[in-house]
């Protein structure tokens, strides 16, 4: 395989090797852990710091989460049209974070991530004065830009950290949306029960604030440095090589067209989606009309955006990676736990808070203890989860998490009748959720091409964002299909027990896939690693036959 003869990970350690064993002592004693030392110190900050906002921004997102039933109450609107709160602000996440990856490489890395977090407090600010859900919904939008400084902090993080520690700072970072999420839950449903769920907008401003301040302060610009490629792995094919003064000429292009294309074929999918569960009845001919329409529109958008991209200078999704043998499994299983990530962040509180028997008859305090298990195993296995890739590698894991992952929402599936049986369901996909995150990453990076590194962790970003926009609409559709009459209730129908165990039953169907997409992986990537071996070998074979000819003279 070409793509792993010069900078695969083997031989990478061959020339450190090398170039440690031609340094002379008297330098490496004085310089290297000197400079190593200064290196790992700010690293660390860096990565704590922007670590920060990962752990900022889904403090809100989940302290909203156990607020959705009431939501839905307060704007009397369907339960496929309240997927549009999650959805929204994911659509608008995946359209802006490859137009803010690119803008970053013009302006720099630091100065976005200012000008992102300032339309982020913006955001939870219109949010937190919502009086109807177009107002909401648009202010969920505005939010959804902050979501594009994530790869962009990485990216800072990734420039600094050294590359056998990388796997440990994708684990630390991951885990502090995990830690944002514990704290949301714990927080958040006793702010909604005491001040209303506008309060949980407005009580994040004033530590968004704080933590701008300390970016603006702390955080060194290291646009000269970040220009200087991390070896990831060689081109998938010599292809790649032929592509190159494409990447270097367009540094300054924005693909706006394929911007705008991508959000419409995203939109009027969801949309579709949107008004099929909102709809009474399907065989009108209206309905029909309505849907085939967008239908066709999100088709023929999808086809103008392959277009787009193909032709484009600096295009939002490089086709050419999607159609490598190893990251096209690998971002289809990132694609797969968004999506059921999110079905289950959009069904849970519904289900805690509808009336018994048709729910737990819960409030928004036992809705965020019964996803607390969910977000703490996951704050305690991402990070460990990093350790562990650090040492076995990234395949292993990710085999592992996606058939933890599948065998937690079959027993979800099967068991959903307590909150304890909920919690503990969740508690395991969090486990698989966790090893997911970290290996499908890291085998994206490891396997990109050195001058895609950066259009490689933003397609994989976008991917999961689209899969986290799909999840509540699915989600939605079976709860506004599905509804009954609640005993003792006479302010509405609540989502059915057939809407859940629908739900639960198509997230463990997906899951399924994930388990195929990684055998199929594992094989792949063995293959290639073998052909690797094979190659190395008959390269040593050869220079010992030119050292043995050189002898014959000698």
């Amino acid at each position: 395989m070409d793509h792993l003869k010069k900078d695969s990970p083997t031989n990478n350690g061959e020339a450190n090797k090398k170039r440690h064993k031609e340094q002379p002592k008297s330098s490496s004693k004085s310089v290297l852990p000197e400079t190593s030392e200064k290196i790992r110190t700010s690293a660390w900050i860096t990565l704590a710091i922007l670590g920060c906002t990962l752990l900022v921004t889904f403090y809100g997102e989940t302290m909203l989460l156990p607020a959705i039933r009431d939501i839905i109450g307060d704007f009397h609107i369907s339960y496929s049209t309240s997927s549009w709160i999650l959805t929204a602000y994911l659509i608008s996440g995946a359209v802006m974070t490859p137009i803010a990856g690119k803008l970053s490489d013009i302006y720099g890395r630091k100065k976005m991530v200012l000008i992102i977090f300032i339309i982020y407090i913006i955001g939870i600010c219109a949010g937190g004065l919502s009086s109807n859900i177009t107002f909401l919904v648009i202010a969920r939008v505005i939010q959804g830009i902050g979501i594009s400084m994530f790869p962009i902090a990485f990216g800072i993080i990734r420039d600094q950290l050294p590359r056998d520690k990388l796997a440990v700072g994708v684990g630390i970072f991951s885990s502090m949306f995990a830690a944002g999420s514990v704290v949301g839950l714990a927080v958040g449903g006793s702010i909604i029960n005491n001040f209303g769920w506008h309060a949980t907008f407005l009580s994040i401003v004033p530590v968004a604030i704080i933590l701008w301040l300390v970016i603006n302060r702390f955080i060194r610009d290291n646009k000269a440095e970040s220009e200087t490629p991390i070896s990831l792995g060689q081109p998938p094919s010599t292809k790649y090589s032929q592509k190159q003064p494409k990447a270097t000429k367009s540094a300054s292009s924005i693909d706006l067209k394929g911007a705008i294309a991508l959000a419409v074929t995203i939109a009027s999918f969801l949309l579709a989606l949107t008004y099929i569960g909102n709809s009474n009845n399907l065989n009108s001919s209206s309905t029909q009309i309505t849907v085939v329409s967008l239908g066709l529109l999100s088709m023929g958008s999808l086809t103008l955006f392959v277009i787009i991209e193909k032709r484009a200078a600096s295009p939002l999704i490089e086709l050419s990676l999607m159609a490598h043998k190893v990251l096209l499994p690998a971002n289809i299983v990132i694609l797969i736990f968004g999506i059921t990530m999110f079905m289950v962040y959009q069904t849970i509180p519904i289900l805690v808070r509808s009336p018994q028997p048709l729910g737990f008859g819960g409030d928004a305090v036992a809705t965020a203890m019964v996803q607390l298990p969910f977000m703490i195993v996951i704050l305690v296995f991402a990070p460990s989860s990093g350790f562990i890739v650090s040492k076995i590698g990234n395949l292993k894991p990710t085999v592992a998490g996606t058939i933890i992952m599948t065998i937690g929402f079959f027993s979800l599936f099967i068991f959903h009748s307590t909150e304890i049986t909920v919690a503990i369901n969740l508690a395991i996909v969090a486990a698989g959720i966790s090893l997911i995150q970290v290996g499908a990453f890291n085998i994206t990076m490891e396997y990109t091409p050195l001058k895609f590194s950066g259009v490689s962790l933003g397609m994989s970003v976008v991917l999961f964002l689209i899969g986290s926009s799909i999840g509540p609409a699915i989600a939605g559709i079976y709860m506004q299909t599905h509804q009954e009459l609640a005993k003792g209730v006479t302010t509405g129908s609540f989502p059915s027990p057939i809407s859940y165990n629908l739900i639960f039953l198509t997230a463990a169907l997906i899951s399924a896939i994930s388990i195929t997409l990684v055998i199929i992986l594992r094989r792949r990537i063995t293959q290639s690693q073998s052909t690797l071996k094979l190659e190395m070998e008959e390269s040593n074979m050869k220079q010992n036959a030119r050292r043995d000819e050189a002898g014959k003279y000698d």
